[in-house]
């Protein structure tokens, strides 16, 4: 079997399937489990990237010659192994390295946990269908019923239920969200040129959309007399964020003068070539963006680094956490408090205002 016989197919708009020409038998289970999740209603992006970590197990079960019922602890431990040896093509040498001084043409340790979730993903399904069959991925201590800082106060309401996590799952570094600078935002605003692209723009850095929220925007979803935007989060979570004045003008002009004709409710539509009235796809947006960074040189200037810069404004503005935790959409406050650390102007003033009246008090 090659590599190639593993495959992902979209089946329809809501499902996705793996499949096999050479053995259907091998992926019948794991086409079992993505349709029990579109049966539970995931979106299609979560039943896709379950999906996606799902092939390299397979191809990995045929070539050491095991069926999904013969997989023990010690076999799953053998395909993490194999997965931080894999080598991805395209990808600069075993002589490169990144800050951590891991080699680049290697998988990432979220990579790998995103297969190994996908993996425990389908036994734990496998295993609610036969209750005789047990899941050889273990179970680690559950997280705490708090997160950091929750334990007291107005925040207690905010208690997490405990959520077992495989004690097979790599170590992830904790990154802090990079934000753009007030330059860097600048020169990338600039080179924008029309209103769509201005209005997408500005709803990713003065709202904190994401990308995917402001390409599922319909038009009735932009109430620009009232400036409010009714937004359609992940995981099916709505929310209404209030519309900044500049940017709501931006929209009308856009709907008035650019907005192509067509019977598409959604908001932000191609304006050029063969899909002229169609919605924009999360490709173009990214290839507008893409663009952009190439003649600015903002490497930075990804869409999520504007909503980024939208979360650490608020920080270094003072904004109320919860407050924060709304406009960003995120479902547990422990997300939103990562912002908090990156308010550089009010952490150095207090910094120095405390270093100041340390000098004062010195005898």
């Amino acid at each position: 079997m090659d590599n190639d016989d593993v495959l992902l197919l979209e089946r329809d708009a809501q499902s996705w399937r793996l499949r096999c020409d050479s053995n259907p038998e091998l992926v019948s289970q794991a086409n079992a489990y993505l349709g029990y999740l579109a049966d539970r209603n995931y979106s299609p992006r979560t039943v896709r990237t379950y999906g996606y970590g799902l092939p390299a197990f397979h191809r990995w079960l045929h070539h050491v010659g095991l069926s999904v019922g013969d997989v023990v602890t010690d076999d799953v431990l053998g395909f993490l192994s194999a997965c931080r040896q894999e080598t991805i093509p395209g990808r600069p040498g075993p002589n490169v390295v990144d800050l951590a001084g891991r080699p680049t043409d290697r998988l990432a340790p979220a990579s790998v946990n995103l297969r190994l979730a996908a993996v425990a993903g389908m036994f734990e399904f496998l295993s609610m269908r036969d209750p005789g069959m047990r899941s050889p991925i273990p179970k680690g201590k559950p997280s705490s019923w708090f997160a950091t800082g929750e334990r007291t106060g107005m925040l207690v309401h905010t208690r997490r239920r405990p959520a077992p996590r495989s004690r097979l799952r790599l170590r992830t570094p904790r990154r802090l969200p990079r934000a753009l600078s007030v330059e860097e935002t600048a020169t990338l605003l600039g080179s924008l040129r029309c209103s769509r692209d201005l209005s997408i723009a500005g709803l990713m850095l003065y709202c904190g959309l994401r990308s995917c929220e402001v390409l599922a925007l319909a038009v009735t979803d932009v109430d620009i007399g009232g400036r409010w935007l009714s937004v359609h989060g992940k995981g099916g979570k709505d929310r209404r964020v209030p519309l900044d004045e500049d940017l709501a003008a931006m929209i009308a002009s856009y709907l008035l003068t650019d907005r192509p004709e067509s019977s598409s409710p959604v908001l932000f539509l191609s304006a050029k070539g063969p899909t002229r009235g169609q919605p924009l796809t999360a490709a173009g947006l990214r290839s507008i963006f893409r663009y952009h960074r190439s003649i600015t040189g903002i490497v930075a200037g990804a869409p999520h680094a504007l909503r980024h810069t939208f979360g650490t404004a608020l920080a270094e503005a003072g904004v109320d956490l919860a407050v924060m935790q709304a406009l960003l959409g995120h479902a547990h406050v422990d997300t939103t408090a990562r912002y908090i650390h990156l308010a550089p102007t009010h952490v150095k003033a207090q910094y120095d205002a405390a270093r100041t009246r340390q000098r004062l008090n010195r005898p």
